[in-house]
């Protein structure tokens, strides 16, 4: 009787509903590729990649703020500055993307033009090898024919040094900035800023303030259009640094990756 119950065709197709959903939910599932990590003021500053079945669709660090608290007051002046830490993104990452390297700089005084100069962290993302970023001499002042929109790219006068062409610094290359912020009368507190070399964009750069940090709270900023890029990069569109009281650490969350030309 049982073999026969008009009921054994709805169960069985239930359960290969059921089975196909599962499947599914497994195949979207988000998974963290682990990067490695680096110590940066006694702390590991930590690189990811973040997955949906076969697609990257999010990458980032995750920043203890036990690396911000144990910044140093002060540090000798260098030139070209030294990177607190060079951390290559995961292979899931370069190849999904094109950005390959991430550094870290503190600057305990912070750095010209006039609202910069208050004590912050750089974190760069690069989308050119690390040994490309470490030949960045700034000797090829090439600047790029279009900027993001409401962006500039100023020549900075620093005392001893001279001018900085396109704001180039070795090893990092050219910062272009918020124009608005850069004329600003008072300091920054965080910014997006978009790198140049050799007349085309290379980084990402969150530019925070320590006292920004130390606030302990999730923010948000902005990551504008970035004109005549690779069409090999795909940028990300969105940024966000998500605190984790428990953790005592921000996740910085770059998403919305997008190739050139993408809608």
């Amino acid at each position: 009787m049982a073999g026969n119950s008009p009921y054994r065709g709805g169960f069985l197709a239930l359960s290969a509903v059921g089975m196909l959903v599962i499947g599914l939910a497994a195949c979207s599932k988000q998974q963290v590729v682990q990067g490695e990590c680096r110590p940066v003021n006694g702390a590991d500053v930590c690189v990811w990649g973040e997955t949906s079945g076969n697609a990257l669709v999010a990458f980032g660090a995750t920043i203890p703020v036990g690396s911000v608290e144990n910044a140093p007051a002060d540090a000798p002046m260098v030139w070209p500055p030294v990177s607190d830490a060079v951390i290559p993104l995961p292979e899931a990452v370069r190849s999904a993307t094109g950005f390959a390297v991430m550094t870290v700089f503190w600057e305990p005084h912070g750095h010209p033009p006039g609202p910069y100069l208050v004590p912050h962290f750089d974190f760069h993302f690069y989308a050119i090898p690390a040994g490309e970023v470490d030949a960045i001499d700034c000797a090829d002042s090439t600047k790029p024919g279009r900027l993001p929109a409401a962006y500039e790219l100023p020549d900075v006068n620093i005392p001893q040094l001279g001018t900085l062409l396109g704001l180039c610094v070795p090893k990092m290359g050219m910062h272009a900035l918020l124009g608005a912020e850069l004329h600003a009368a008072t300091p920054f507190q965080k910014t997006m800023i978009v790198g140049y070399y050799r007349g085309r964009p290379i980084f990402v750069e969150p530019m925070i303030t320590r006292a920004t940090l130390l606030e302990r709270r999730s923010f948000s900023m902005d990551i504008p259009e970035v004109p005549d890029r690779p069409t090999s990069v795909r940028y990300p569109t969105s940024f966000r640094a998500d605190y984790d009281s428990t953790a005592q650490t921000y996740k910085f969350v770059f998403s919305g990756l997008t190739a050139a030309g993408a809608p």
